[in-house]
């Protein structure tokens, strides 16, 4: 079940939540990272998945969307900066979900960061907006300067934000019984991912597959008895299962003779067990080739 968020609001002129002052822009991703950090050593006093968990009711929340618990800690920590992300656009609401969480954690008798520490990163990152206790308050002074604009995202930016907005893609056609199409979104996921190790040297030699298959294939052949092997070979029946007409009907058509619809029930598991092979293909990719 979904935490519920604190019934104590951050005071701030109610406009705020509608139309904001010109001077105030989206927060930016380096205050977002550095908020985020400042949860995390939170849950570092406690159970940290949950901690993850309770905050990402508090943005889902101010950005009008219900938060579902992840499938994995790795998959909330994702999950939570997306909805970050999202709160971003409107910054007071933003800090009325950090503000509640920051509430929610200090009633579990957890250390939290005080006005002052909340304000530094404010400050620094160019975001004219002061917390006292429970009180937002604009600070003009902090925008006389023009803001530099972010620059662009890499290719592997690029890469990782489409990624990214399959998984959530996905989430949302589960919740909408489209689990057919919510399994296909992340094998798309989960078969983009894989080329990113073209190019990887093996001592088989380097990957210079093209498709899922061959590229798996060869990775597998130049990782042998490691968990790299074994994750591929339980990652290529399941890849071959749901391709199948007479097996998961996903991703060549059905079998029109016997045919039957994808559970919602079967297409959650799928979609939890491609999601894992995500997470771990993610993480040998670090290891061997950087960040996606």
């Amino acid at each position: 079940m979904p935490h519920g968020t604190i019934n104590v609001s951050l005071k701030f002129p109610g406009e705020w939540r509608f139309r904001l002052p010109p001077i105030l822009l989206p927060i930016n991703s380096k205050a977002i990272g550095e908020f985020y950090d400042l949860i995390a050593k939170i849950g570092a006093q406690t159970d940290s998945w949950d901690n993850l968990e309770r905050f990402k009711t508090e943005f889902a929340a101010v950005s009008g969307t219900i938060s579902m618990r992840s499938s994995s800690e790795s998959w909330a920590m994702t999950d939570l900066f997306t909805v970050m992300e999202n709160a971003s656009k409107n910054p007071p609401l933003f800090m009325q979900a950090l503000h509640s969480g920051f509430l929610a954690a200090r009633k579990r008798d957890l250390a939290v960061p005080d006005d002052e520490i909340i304000n530094k990163v404010l400050r620094e990152n160019g975001i004219p907006l002061s917390l006292d206790h429970d009180s937002l308050t604009l600070v003009e002074d902090v925008t006389k300067s023009v803001p530099v604009p972010p620059p662009p995202p890499s290719m592997q930016e690029l890469a990782a934000q489409m990624l990214e907005q399959s998984v959530k893609r996905s989430e949302e056609l589960l919740m909408n019984g489209r689990g057919r199409e919510a399994v296909q979104e992340l094998l798309w996921v989960l078969e983009s991912l894989v080329t990113g190790f073209r190019g990887t040297s093996l001592p088989t030699g380097e990957v210079k597959g093209k498709y899922f298959n061959q590229i798996v294939k060869e990775l597998k052949a130049g990782s042998p008895n490691t968990t790299l092997e074994r994750a591929i070979e339980w990652c290529e029946s399941l890849h071959g299962y749901l391709s199948s007409p007479t097996g998961g009907k996903v991703r060549h058509g059905l079998d029109i003779n016997t045919a039957t619809s994808l559970a919602t029930e079967d297409a959650r598991f799928f979609c939890n067990l491609i999601r894992s092979y995500v997470g771990y293909f993610q993480s040998e990719y670090h290891k061997t080739r950087g960040n996606l």
